[in-house]
This record gives C-alpha cells, sequence and structure tokens, in this order.
C-alpha cells in the first residue's frame, strides 16, 4: 500500500530533522546566509518575529520593564571580569581587533596591521557586563531600585552545529536585566520572569512547557540559580525554550553595581537576568507542523485568514475581487489579520501555498458563494474534514471563536503528546534500558539518583541532558532527555 502524497518530503517519520528544514523553506521562512551559521529570515519569518514581540513586550511592560539599547561592542576588560562567565561563554566568542582594512600584496582587502585595536571588543553573547556597567552609574541608592531593564537585539555565539531558528551564529531576542535591593526581591523577579516565560509560550504560542529548575551543570555561567521552561518536540526532544537567572550578587560585585542602603551602609544589588529569542519559532515549527508544513498558531500567525477567489474565467473575477475585499475589511474590523490571494497563480497552488504557510483558516469563494452570500471555510489545524459553507455573517461573527478553539485544539494535542511521553523511572538501569531501546520521550526520577558516579557516563552514551528539577515536584525529581 502506497504512502498517502504529503507537501513536505521527507515526513517526520522518515527524517525529522531535515522534515523541519523543508517546513521553513516550503513556508518561505528563512533561508541559509552567505555568512557561516547564520540565516536570513525572510518577511514571513520576520512577521511571526514581530507579532511575537508585540505580544511579549507588552507583557513585559505591565511587569514594570522598560526597554532600552546597548552596544553591539563589548570591551573584552567587562567580560574578563566575571570568571564564570567568561568561562562560560570563552569558547563562543567573535572578536573585532581592528578597525580599518587595507588592500595587501595579492591586492585583496586585509585587516590593517597599524589599525590593531589597543584592545579587543567581544561582539555580544549576551549583555549582563555592559548593562551591568550601566547600573553601575544609574544605582546610586536603594531609593533606585528596582531598576528593571529590557533590550531587542542581536547576539552572536560563535556556534559550530547550526540549524536555522534553533541554533545559529547570530540570532534575535530579547535580554532583560534588573537589579533588587534585596535577595528575597531578585528570587522573586527570576519566577515571576519565568511565569511570564510560560504564559507566552502557553496562551500565544499554543506551546506546552514545564517550568523548573536547572541543575548545578547546566546554569547560566555567573547564576547562582537558573530557572528554565522546558518543552517537547514531536520527535522526543527537548528544547529549552526561555530562561530566568538569579545572578546574586556575582555581577553586582565583578562589575561594581553598590548603592546606599536603608541604613546608610554601602550594599552590593543583586540582579537578575532573563531572555527568549527566535528559537521559539523553530519551537513553533517542530511542535505543531505535520507533513504538510506549517500548522501557525493563530495568536502570532501573520494572516489568521487567507481569501482565495476562485476564478473559472475572466467574466466574474472583478466581482469576486470586490466580495473578497469587503470580506477582508469586514474581517479586519474585527481585529483579524487577513490576506486576499488575488494573484493570477493556480488555484490549487494559492491553497497548497496558504496549507504550507500553516495559515490558520483558509476561505475559499466562487460565483456560486458570491451569489448566495456565503464562503466556505477550512481550518489548518484540522484539515478537510473541517470544510464549511456559511453565510459571510456568520463567518465574520463566529471567526474569533474558531481562532481560539484551533489555539486550543493545537495546544491540548501538543501537551498530550508530552505528557503521555513522560515515563517515570526508579532507577538508572530503567534509564539506560529506556534510552538503549531508543524510546521517545522523557525520563523522570528522584533527584537524588544524580549522585550516582554512573550517570555521567550515561549520560554521554545516550546523549542525554538533565533538563531541569520541575517546579511543581518541589525539586525532588528531574527530567533528563535528549535535546536540542
Amino acid at each position: 500500500m502506497s504512502k498517502p502524497k504529503t507537501a513536505i518530503t521527507p515526513t517526520r517519520a522518515d527524517d525529522f530533522p531535515e522534515w523541519y528544514q523543508q517546513v521553513i523553506k516550503a513556508a518561505d521562512m528563512a533561508e541559509n546566509s552567505p555568512v557561516r551559521g547564520c540565516m536570513i529570515i525572510k518577511p514571513y519569518g520576520y512577521a511571526v518575529w514581530e507579532n511575537m514581540q508585540r505580544v511579549f513586550d507588552d507583557m513585559i511592560k505591565e511587569l514594570g520593564v522598560q526597554n532600552a539599547y546597548f552596544p553591539l561592542l563589548i570591551p573584552l576588560e567587562f567580560i574578563s571580569r566575571e570568571a564564570q562567565h567568561v568561562e562560560g561563554f570563552a569558547k563562543e566568542c567573535a572578536v573585532v581587533t581592528h578597525h580599518r582594512l587595507e588592500k595587501g600584496p595579492d591586492g585583496k582587502l586585509q585587516p590593517a596591521p597599524a589599525a590593531k585595536l589597543e584592545e579587543p571588543f567581544v561582539i555580544r553573547p549576551t549583555s549582563e557586563t555592559i548593562i551591568g556597567d550601566a547600573m553601575s552609574r544609574w544605582i546610586q541608592s536603594y531609593r533606585d531600585l528596582p531598576l528593571k531593564l529590557n533590550q531587542w537585539c542581536n547576539v552572536m555565539r560563535w556556534e559550530m552545529r547550526t540549524r536555522m531558528f534553533l541554533r545559529t551564529s547570530e540570532f534575535l531576542w530579547q535580554e532583560g536585566h534588573n537589579a533588587f535591593e534585596t535577595a528575597e526581591g531578585a528570587r522573586e523577579d527570576a519566577l515571576k520572569m519565568l511565569d511570564a516565560y510560560a504564559d507566552f509560550a502557553e496562551n500565544t504560542l499554543a506551546l506546552p512547557v514545564i517550568k523548573g529548575e536547572k541543575t548545578a551543570d547546566e546554569r547560566f555561567p555567573g547564576a547562582i540559580m537558573t530557572y528554565t521552561i522546558e518543552a517537547m518536540m514531536q520527535d522526543g526532544k527537548a528544547l529549552q525554550a526561555g530562561t530566568s537567572h538569579d545572578l546574586g550578587h556575582n555581577f553586582a560585585k565583578s562589575i561594581g553595581i553598590k548603592f546606599q542602603g536603608r541604613d546608610g551602609s554601602e550594599q552590593y544589588a543583586h540582579t537578575t537576568s532573563w531572555g527568549i529569542s527566535t528559537r521559539l519559532i523553530g519551537a513553533m515549527i517542530m511542535a505543531h507542523g505535520d507533513d504538510d508544513g506549517m500548522i501557525m498558531p493563530p495568536r502570532i500567525a501573520p494572516h489568521h485568514v487567507v481569501v482565495i477567489p476562485i476564478v473559472r474565467d475572466d467574466s466574474n473575477s472583478a466581482a469576486l475581487t470586490d466580495y473578497a475585499q469587503k470580506l477582508k475589511a469586514r474581517l479586519k474590523e474585527k481585529g483579524v489579520r487577513v490576506h486576499v490571494d488575488d494573484t493570477d497563480e493556480r488555484t490549487p497552488n494559492k491553497m497548497w501555498s496558504a496549507i504550507k504557510r500553516g495559515v490558520p483558516i483558509r476561505v475559499e469563494i466562487g460565483g456560486r458563494e458570491m451569489d448566495e452570500g456565503t464562503l466556505t471555510y477550512i481550518r489548518r489545524d484540522i484539515g478537510k474534514d473541517s470544510k464549511k459553507t456559511v453565510s459571510v455573517d456568520e463567518f465574520v461573527n463566529s471567526v474569533q471563536g474558531v481562532l481560539d478553539d484551533m489555539h486550543k485544539n493545537i495546544f491540548e494535542k501538543a501537551k498530550a503528546t508530552r505528557d503521555g511521553s513522560i515515563t517515570d523511572v526508579a532507577s538508572l538501569k530503567e534509564v539506560e534500558e529506556f534510552y538503549k531501546a531508543n524510546k521517545f520521550g522523557f525520563v523522570r526520577f528522584d533527584t537524588k539518583l544524580l549522585q550516582d558516579p554512573s550517570f555521567e557516563k550515561m549520560k554521554s552514551d545516550y546523549s542525554l541532558t538533565t533538563r531541569c528539577m520541575p517546579l511543581a515536584d518541589g525539586g525532588k525529581t528531574v527530567i533528563v532527555g535528549k535535546a536540542y
């Protein structure tokens, strides 16, 4: 029996990593750049990131965070101040050493020897140090605290093995950096930002996540505590979707973020940092996509609805286009993002383009629908079984409810896959047996087993990582799995 025809080749079952790359290509979201390990985010992919920015930016501003911008280049001396930090990022740093080019003996451009910088600059891998330097000037008294800052920017980490959206040498993100008067205030903030990430992942991206604490070996360099949201992809691997770090006094002491306390004494601030990036787009693809391409969560979809006029001949094309544009105007009044595909492409090509891009609702309008004042729509998450013909009024009045139901359906499907793929085990022998059999998903066990010397070898043998100690379990258990 032959396999059903799919838009994406290979399928998820055949080759999940290559399926992922082909979904990105088919949806026209991004492509590899001439710069090693970097990508070009195309308009449709960038529109997703813009929508994510808008939603999350509003969320953090409600939490009292202000946006700012700091330099791309960080003095090497700044990075060197915090020992754990520099050790953690040293192998990933891109360094600027010259400020001018000149022609060499072979006529090709090269760094000018006379233009070598006295002190190199690091292209930011993260900005704790340079933002901390500014905080050391801006914070003088306890009255200046808390100070909550965020920047939307790019960062550079010289990755050896890259994959679009998931792990690239340059990527886009937001990085928050907050300072507090007390340790309790910092710890509370780190957890509050973790909650914000979980809220955003689940209620905007329809991505179920596990909130947890990282084990000591997985902490952010220089942090005293790292919290994480972990998601499961359709191939059973984990993806770290966002992190929030309690940095204690570490960065404040190395950079000099001091203030006059309420008792008049000089004290160091307690700082936090937190970040999510464009890898969430990759998470969204791998958690929700199918063998026909993207399934876009409605709340960040560039278009909620694509309207396709089905033109049989030129006699009614103008009337159909007018009908589609009037529908678009009515939907826009409801806050729905709409695209009318009135190109001269063949109708099947338009339909498949919408499917592969994951547009939540596809509306088809032909001469009969126009004459009857109706339309036909299909939900991307369900497919042809959801096909309905309804009046324009009914669709306009119900479309938001349909989109909300799609979000719920996509989320619940991903959550059921994840929850059904976490296996509780009582010993490391059971862990080994699980992964030796190439079983799907995560294992969960008592944190006491982490002290067993054989665990490190097991992690290496089966490419495992400790994902987190779920907060819901009070830190008594740990989740382990393969990861991106």
